[in-house]
Order: C-alpha cells, then sequence, then structure tokens
C-alpha cells in the first residue's frame, strides 16, 4: 500500500524549522509494510492544502497530515478541512474534556482559544490526544483516506503509535518487509560496488539492495518484502554471508551500530585499553568513544594537543622534530600515539595531526591533508590521507579513518 505525507506550515518553508516528522513517521511507516510514496511541504495557504489533497487523493488511498491544527489564527487546517470535505465544525464533548484535564494538571485556565481545539469536523473520526489539546481526525473522500495529527513531534508520535498505527492494521492490507542494513567502512561507493558487483547481481528479485553513503562510511541494506518473516531473516542472513566473504575487513556491524562502539566490543573482548592524543579533531575521535555506555571499561582518556606547546610539554614530542617535519607528519603523529600509550598507560593508542581547514594549508601541506597514526604495545602504524577543503567534514572523516585504522590491527592481534 502506498501513502503519501504531507507537512503544512510556513515555518517549515522558511527553514525556521527542520521537519522531523516526516523522517520519523516515514520509519515507523516502512515497518509496517507500508510505502510512503512522496514526502511533501506545504504551506498554510487554504488554496495550496486543498490542491496537495486533491492531488495526493489521485494517486494513493491513505494520506497522513500533521500541522496546523492548533489554536492560534495561523492554523487553518481545521476551517480548510471543513471546506474540502464539505463539513462543519461541531464541538466534541470528549476532547474537550481531555483540554480541561491537561489545562489543570498544569495550572492553566481554560480560554476561548483552548474552548475552540474541541472543534471537529462533524463527519469525522476523533482521535484522543492524552498528551496535548489537538486532536487527531480522520475523514474520507473519493476512496481516500486523510488522518490529519498535530505537528508537535511528542503529540504526533503519540497518536501515531497509539491510534494511527493500529487503525492501520486493522484496515489496510499491508505486507512484510524486512530490512538488515550492514556498515561498511575503507571502501569508497564506486569501490564497494565494483568489489561485489557479482553477488548484487546474484540477488533475487523480492530482495533490493540500498548503498547509503555518508562520512561514516558505506551502509547496504538489503530490503526483503512479501515472504515469512523468518523465512526473510534467514534468506537474508546467507546472502549477507556471502558478502563476508568478499569485504570481510570493511565490515564493522549491522543495522545502528556505531564503528567506535563495534572497536569497543571488541577491545573489552581482548582486555584490551585505548586512548587518543588530538591536534587537528580536537577530541572529536575521543567522543566517538565515549558516547557508547560502557567505554570507561576500556577508554582511557585523551589529550587534546592543539598546539605545539602541548605537543611537547605534555606529550614529550622533541621540539626539534617538529621544527625539521612539521607538526603534521608521519613523524609527528607517531610519536603522539607512542608517548599517548606511555602517559595513559594504554595497550592501544590513535593520534591525529592535520590541516582541518579552512586556512593553515601550503603548496606541499594543503588543506586536508591529515595523519594519523595506531600505537599498539610498542609498535605503530600510520597514514596520510587527503580529504579536501571543508572543516567540518575533514574532521569528521578522520574519525571514521582512524577507526578504520585501530579495527584494522584489532582484528590481526
Amino acid at each position: 500500500m502506498n501513502l503519501d505525507i504531507i507537512t503544512i506550515g510556513d515555518e517549515i518553508l522558511i527553514g525556521q524549522i527542520v521537519d522531523t516528522n516526516s523522517a520519523w513517521m516515514a520509519q515507523k511507516l516502512n515497518d509496517e509494510g507500508i510505502n510512503v510514496r512522496e514526502i511533501i511541504s506545504i504551506s498554510d495557504d487554504p488554496e495550496h492544502i486543498v490542491e496537495t489533497f486533491t492531488e495526493s487523493a489521485k494517486k494513493v488511498q491513505l494520506v497522513l497530515v500533521t500541522g496546523g491544527l492548533g489554536p492560534t489564527r495561523d492554523d487553518k487546517t481545521k476551517d480548510t478541512i471543513c471546506d474540502f470535505f464539505n463539513t462543519r465544525l461541531v464541538s466534541d464533548p470528549t476532547v474537550l474534556q481531555n483540554i480541561e484535564d491537561l489545562l489543570n494538571k498544569r495550572g492553566i485556565a481554560l480560554n476561548r482559544l483552548n474552548q475552540d481545539q474541541a472543534l471537529v469536523p462533524e463527519n469525522s473520526r476523533v482521535f484522543q490526544n492524552k498528551l496535548g489539546t489537538a486532536p487527531g481526525l480522520l475523514l474520507e473522500k473519493n476512496g481516500c483516506t486523510y488522518i490529519f495529527m498535530p505537528g508537535v513531534p511528542f503529540e504526533m508520535k503519540y497518536l501515531m503509535e497509539f491510534e494511527v498505527i493500529p487503525f492501520l492494521r486493522n484496515n489496510f492490507q499491508t505486507s512484510t518487509i524486512y530490512h538488515k542494513t550492514v556498515l561498511t567502512q575503507g571502501l569508497p561507493e564506486s569501490m564497494l560496488a565494483e568489489k561485489i558487483s557479482d553477488w548484487e547481481d546474484g540477488l533475487p528479485t523480492h530482495i533490493k539492495l540500498a548503498y547509503l553513503p555518508s562520512p561514516q562510511g558505506v551502509r547496504l541494506r538489503l530490503s526483503a518484502r512479501g515472504m515469512e518473516q523468518s523465512k526473510m531473516e534467514t534468506e537474508v542472513a546467507e546472502l549477507i554471508a556471502g558478502l563476508q566473504k568478499l569485504i570481510a575487513a570493511n565490515i564493522y556491524g549491522f543495522n545502528e551500530e556505531s564503528p567506535a562502539a563495534s572497536i569497543g566490543k571488541i577491545l573489552k573482548s581482548k582486555g584490551l585499553t585505548i586512548s587518543t592524543a588530538e591536534s587537528c579533531t580536537g577530541g572529536a575521535l575521543a567522543a566517538l568513544f565515549t558516547e557508547n555506555p560502557g567505554s570507561s571499561d576500556y577508554f582511557k582518556g585523551g589529550v587534546v594537543a592543539y598546539s605545539n606547546e602541548v605537543k611537547i610539554n605534555l606529550l614529550d614530542i622533541d621540539e626539534e622534530l617538529i621544527l625539521i617535519h612539521g607538526a603534521v607528519s608521519r613523524e609527528v603523529v607517531e610519536k603522539m600515539a607512542l608517548h599517548a600509550c606511555k602517559l595513559m598507560k594504554t595497550d592501544l593508542a590513535v593520534a591525529t595531526s592535520g590541516i582541518a581547514g579552512p586556512g593553515g594549508g601550503t603548496p606541499e601541506k594543503p588543506v586536508g591533508t591529515v595523519w594519523v597514526a595506531v600505537a599498539c604495545q610498542g609498535s605503530v602504524v600510520s597514514q596520510l590521507y587527503n580529504f579536501g577543503s571543508d572543516r567540518d567534514r575533514n574532521i569528521t572523516r578522520t574519525g571514521q579513518n582512524a577507526l578504520f585504522m585501530i579495527r584494522k590491527l584489532l582484528i590481526t592481534l
């Protein structure tokens, strides 16, 4: 089954707020086997609203709408709904009671605007909103079902979870969808596609593959449709086993696991500890480790050696080494990693030094030049990277490539 999602609000179109509702709704609907055909953000203009409702109904059976149901004058959706469905607003006593109860708990007196929140289209089905004053509404026209929800994210989520999705399960026929995402690092999208092309060509027609690149790596999402859940899970697992034979060194996890969390599991299983010595990443690499619960079991600490003085005084880097080779060099970054191991008494340490930008580059070392080193029990490996001119992207890519280097080393131990 296909549906459209429509978000209403001038504030979305001018960039004042970001439409997070649609992404959350699309994910939940996909889990239910419902395909989102289109996501549309439109203005509060009544003509625009009616035009969009009319066009969607020509192509889908179901339309989900968020926004425009508030108590203020700029919220015009209910009036437009009445015009579109040829109905009128009437007061719903259950909604009014819900509003009074909510306001009483908050110590707020009921006013005229709040009372108007209890006005609903006469021929609508009402979904009670236990977290807010605007109810959900369902109306039908020309074979299409329209469900309206408030734009406040936590209220919309409540209605979706407890009212809308149960309604869809009971009233619409959906197909089963199963997703499994393989998380890869170390291979650009084009190289990855070439490496697994024969495997991809052998996928059955009911299983689709999507490439989802990002600075963190490339995610490979396998989507199976239409079979029993257990059969789909088994078939996808067999396909992934074949994929692992081709790119085992580049797969670090599945679904939502982060590279740092994956490394953490390996460190913990081997009883190893790690620390960081960062220059260009400014602590971002340490943050990748510490954002995971339980990371104190293996991550002991980090040094942000942003200036040469800190490199010299805290990490014991020879000043002459910096003068000869520069702070952004193999020689310096390797010493940073080795001395971090010694300073923090860890089995491994990772160090970064580079020119994040936008300034500071030279013809010999342009912006985006980064050295990363990983020390392990007295030995050290290092790698030179040339990323580009975008500062934020350079920091992100440095962190992710550093994690990939750590993982490659760990799986050899």
